[in-house]
């Protein structure tokens, strides 16, 4: 069974070691589309880095990641800007799909959860004529509410798509089963962001009962209570057929070798995630 399907996201596979390790390591299991973090490009060099994708032929799904706009004062707001456009740069070199954002969350000490959202719009209303001259699509990727304080004042899918409504052209969402599945306009608005194009990227692990740790906890496709199947076809009925991008934050998986956890990967991607 063809693997163009499946991508790994390299906090997957942290733990086993540089770009080009974790890129040898994929290939080796048949995997050709990878969505890596900033700082694991940034520990080889650019250049070096979109060597090794353009010598491997390997896509990239998404750049992880954009946003964290709100701040408390312009400086910081200044800072957020600049450090997106790196990052946009960073996702067009590599040819990513998309620039995956979260957005960010409340300014240290602040209470107005309203005014980060607007810090949210006014930084992406600013980044984006950038990210269109690169070619470079601008992914809101909603967070389950847990992280609403200090991570994404954006939750819902309702809310992302909203503002990609308003901010027009070049802006969309990246679906993570693990934080939307419990919404129940779900259908909805997958459905909605399907009608528009605005989907960019679906991630998948799934959620574990009970989950120890809301960050470094998620499951393993299979092991929890999202209904993966399910989920897939909804997202390929809104015309999505893009690669299922693996996305596991966790420490038991981290602390396995990498063979295990992409051999894990690959069998769950065949036996439990397809449509």
């Amino acid at each position: 069974m063809s693997l163009e399907g499946l991508s790994i996201n390299f906090a997957t596979i942290k733990q086993g070691g540089s770009f080009g390790k974790l890129v040898d390591a994929c290939l080796a299991h048949g995997i050709t589309t990878i969505s890596p973090w900033r700082d694991q490009i940034h520990a080889v060099g650019l250049d070096e880095a979109a060597r090794i994708v353009a010598q491997n032929g390997i896509g990239l799904s998404g750049h992880c990641r954009g946003g964290f706009f709100p701040a408390i004062d312009e400086e910081g707001r200044r800072a957020a800007i600049e450090d997106n456009k790196r990052a946009v740069d960073e996702a067009a070199a590599m040819k990513a799909d998309c620039l995956v954002l979260v957005v960010g969350g409340l300014p240290a000490g602040s209470k107005d959860i309203k005014g980060a959202r607007q810090m949210v719009e006014d930084g992406m209303a600013e980044l984006l004529p950038y990210a269109r001259k690169a070619g470079v699509p601008l992914a809101i990727e909603p967070l389950h509410p847990f992280y609403a304080a200090d991570r994404a004042c954006f939750n819902t899918l309702r809310q992302s798509l909203d503002l990609c409504d308003r901010l027009g052209e070049g802006t969309g969402v990246a679906i993570d089963v693990y934080h939307v599945w419990w919404d129940p306009e779900l259908e909805q608005q997958v459905a909605r962001a399907g009608r528009n194009g605005q989907i960019l990227a679906h991630h998948i692990c799934d959620w574990l009962v009970p989950t120890k740790d809301p960050l470094n906890d998620r499951g393993m496709m299979g092991d929890g209570v999202i209904d993966l199947k399910g989920f897939r076809t909804m997202i390929e009925k809104a015309g999505f057929l893009g690669p299922q991008e693996v996305e596991i934050f966790s420490n038991n998986w981290n602390a396995q070798p990498v063979d295990q956890v992409l051999s894990t990967v690959v069998q769950r991607y065949r036996t439990v995630c397809q449509a």
